[in-house]
Order: C-alpha cells, then sequence, then structure tokens
C-alpha cells in the first residue's frame, strides 16, 4: 500500500496534525509511525498541563499566531469531546524594582496579542489571587489554564482512527528515509513503508530525523531537562492556581513557578539544564554520544559562552534542594525546603542554530516531499490544532504540486 502522508512521531503535534489532514481531506491515506507503544510518551506526557494564553509571544510570529488560534480551538475540541480543563487563571509576579519594566512589557504585548481582561496589580491585590504570594506588582491573566495533554492527544487519536479511518503503528523506529521524485520510501525497525509525502514530527529527535534524508542541515536538537517538585498535600493551600516569576526575554525559558494539576496536586519547577540524553528524564540517564554531540555543537558552544552565568545558576539548583527552594521562597515566602517532595522531570528540545540562536519560533524545514517540524516548544501543545492547521495547508500544497 503507498500512503499519502506518513507522519512520524504521535505526539501532541503529530496526533493534531494527522487528525487535521484527514478531517479536511476523508480521502487521503494517512499513517502514523511511533517508535513508543502508546501516544505522548515524551515532550508531551512530562509537560506541565498549562493551556496558555499567548501573553509572551513576539505579536505576528508563528507562536503568537498559533497559539492563540490553537487555544481557542483547543478549548472547543475539548469542549465537544468531553475532555476535562479548568481555566483558573494566573499572575505574573514581579519581585524586584528591575523586574518592573519586563512586566509593563508583557501588559502591553499580551494586549496587542488580542487578549483581554488582563488586569495590573499591586502588591496588596496579588494577594486577592494568592494570599500567600508576595511581590511588588503582578499581572493576573485569566485565561491560562490547566489540562492534561496526554488525555488530550489520546483523544486526537481516537477521533483520528475511529472517526477518520487513519492508521496508527506502535513499535516502529524510524531508520531510514528515501526521498525520489515520485515519492518517500520510510523503513522502520519492523518493516518499509511507501507514501508520496512525509511530515516529521520526531520531537527530540526530529533533526536526526530530518538528517536521515537532508543532505545538510543547519540547526540542532539541544536537550533541556526541565525537574520539578511537588508541594506535599498538606501544604496545597499555598498555591490557589498558577503563580509565575517575570521571565528573563533574553532566555527562553519562563524561570520556577507553581502549577495546580487538573488532576491533583501542586508542582513547583521547572529549572532548564543540559540533558546528558535526549529522553534523558534523571541525572543518571546519560547518552555519551548524544551528550558528546551536543557539547561539541557550534551554536551550543556559543550558547553556552553567552549563558554560563544563567546556566551555572541552573544546575546549581539542579543538584541543591536548598537552592531550588530559596528561588521557589521568592514568590511563596512561607514555603519550607521540607515541604518539598521529589516529582517528575521533562526534556525540552531546543533548536539551535549553527551561530549560537536559540529558535524562539516554530521552526519548519521543507523539500519537495518532506515537512519538518524542528521547533515546536512550548506553546506547542496549547497550539497543537492550528499548527495542526499549518501542517496540513503545507501537505496539501505539496500533494497538489507533486
Amino acid at each position: 500500500m503507498v500512503y499519502d502522508v506518513i507522519i512520524i512521531g504521535a505526539g501532541i503535534v503529530g496526533m493534531a496534525s494527522a487528525m487535521k489532514i484527514k478531517q479536511q481531506s476523508p480521502e487521503l491515506r494517512v499513517l502514523v509511525l511511533e517508535k513508543e507503544e502508546g501516544v505522548a510518551k515524551h515532550q508531551t506526557g512530562h509537560n506541565s498541563g498549562v493551556i496558555h494564553s499567548g501573553l509572551y509571544y513576539k505579536p505576528g510570529s508563528h507562536k503568537a499566531l498559533n497559539c492563540i488560534d490553537g487555544y481557542n480551538q483547543l478549548i472547543k475540541f475539548c469542549d465537544e469531546e468531553n475532555v476535562k480543563y479548568d481555566l483558573c487563571g494566573k499572575i505574573v509576579v514581579a519581585t524586584d524594582q528591575k523586574e518592573l519594566e519586563n512586566l509593563n512589557a508583557l501588559y502591553e504585548r499580551g494586549i496587542e496579542n488580542g487578549l483581554t481582561d488582563l488586569r495590573k496589580l499591586s502588591s496588596s491585590e496579588i494577594k486577592e489571587y494568592e494570599p500567600y504570594c508576595t511581590g511588588i506588582a503582578g499581572l493576573h491573566v485569566p485565561q491560562t489554564g490547566i489540562i492534561d495533554y496526554t488525555e488530550v492527544t489520546e483523544k486526537y487519536k481516537e477521533v483520528f482512527t475511529e472517526r477518520f479511518g487513519g492508521i496508527v503503528k506502535f513499535g516502529h523506529k524510524v531508520e531510514d528515509i528515501r526521498l525520489g521524485s515520485i515519492g518517500a520510501e520510510v523503513a522502520t525497525s519492523k518493516g518499509v513503508f511507501r507514501s508520496h509525502l512525509v511530515v516529521n514530527c520526531a520531537g527530540l529527535y526530529s533533526d536526526r530525523v530530518a538528517q536521515l534524508a537532508l543532505k545538510q542541515l543547519d540547526v540542532r536538537i539541544i536537550p533541556f531537562r526541565g525537574e520539578y517538585y511537588e508541594i506535599k498535600p498538606n501544604k496545597h493551600y499555598l498555591v490557589k492556581n498558577l503563580i509565575y516569576p517575570v521571565p528573563d526575554p533574553s532566555f527562553p525559558f519562563l524561570g520556577v513557578h507553581f502549577t495546580r494539576m487538573i488532576n491533583g496536586g501542586v508542582e513547583a519547577g521547572p529549572n532548564a539544564v543540559l540533558a546528558y540524553k535526549r529522553e534523558g528524564y534523571t541525572k543518571s540517564d546519560i547518552n555519551v554520544g548524544e551528550l558528546f554531540e551536543s557539547l561539541t555543537w557550534k551554536g551550543f558552544i556559543k550558547i553556552a559562552s553567552k549563558y554560563w552565568p544563567t546556566g551555572i545558576g541552573e544546575m546549581y539548583r539542579s543538584y541543591s534542594k536548598t537552592a531550588f527552594t530559596k528561588a521557589l521562597r521568592r514568590l511563596l515566602p512561607d514555603l519550607k525546603e521540607s515541604d518539598l517532595k521529589k516529582g517528575g522531570a521533562g526534556v525540552r528540545a531546543q533548536a539551535c542554530d549553527k551561530d549560537g540562536g536559540l529558535i524562539d519560533d516554530f521552526l519548519f524545514v521543507e523539500e519537495s516531499r518532506m515537512i519538518n517540524v524542528l521547533n515546536a516548544p512550548s506553546p506547542a501543545a496549547t497550539s497543537s490544532l492550528a499548527i495542526g492547521d499549518t501542517i496540513a495547508g503545507k501537505v496539501f500544497a505539496k500533494l497538489k504540486n507533486n
């Protein structure tokens, strides 16, 4: 059988894209290949489950446009498919005078991105939303919510397969891709599949998959591990919903924060440290070859020289619970080290170019027979249905031209 489209990767972006393609063109034969035995086993299944509002992203960027569109589509989808979520809102809190300018810039950016009902908060008004949080100023973002993205991805798969007749094959690790003038062959650990077009949504291995077919690729995936602590149940009252710091605009991470989870519990974190393995969720997960590849990528060397003070601080918090707690206490002074227990971790696939740029926006690299999604970090889960529309549009255009 020759498929019209083969999608590599059954994370939330891959499954959303598959569903959108079949939804818009039910006659197309679409196959999803996934090396694991289920959906959402890596980035999707290890994130904090936040529905992002579009506050942080540069107006007009792929991130901003896809996040706001994706947000609206996600809420509608969950309402129609009975997937639970909670639009509980969050506050962004400045704890230092130096952060006020960036907090105001966030407010202006949110307004420009179309967010309504943003509210600037004084020190006392912060307490209305989070009684145990301390700051000199804040911003309330009512659109932010919480959800289980693994449940969302399972629902995408269900709609794709049961309603539209799509096919998902698990346990198929892609080992080779051959692009030709009239189609493509994808060789996996269990067989060879043919299609007119290949879509690479392989997340942490998206650059490796792209390199199977592309002669030159000027970006690499650098894996950053984000480690969480959980607040013990007797101290859950310290956090009502979500509390975020003002992010450093020069660094593509949001800083340690507090997140109430849709299935119960409160997470604190994450930090952001170089993972020693692309799917390395603990400090002991090490792949020497992958670590060497990260450390010797000329783009990463430039990043390390630029951000080394921040990197050292993140690494120190990774190995010191006391230091991690100190960072959290800037927002929640009543929190004690004994209130925290070890939580989970996620690994972010951060694309880095050869000049040392951490790619901030979504990144697509295309050939006539292949579409590579090479950067889809947060808010990709929130944006998944909008990204799926974007990828579906690219697929239809290529199938028409080919």
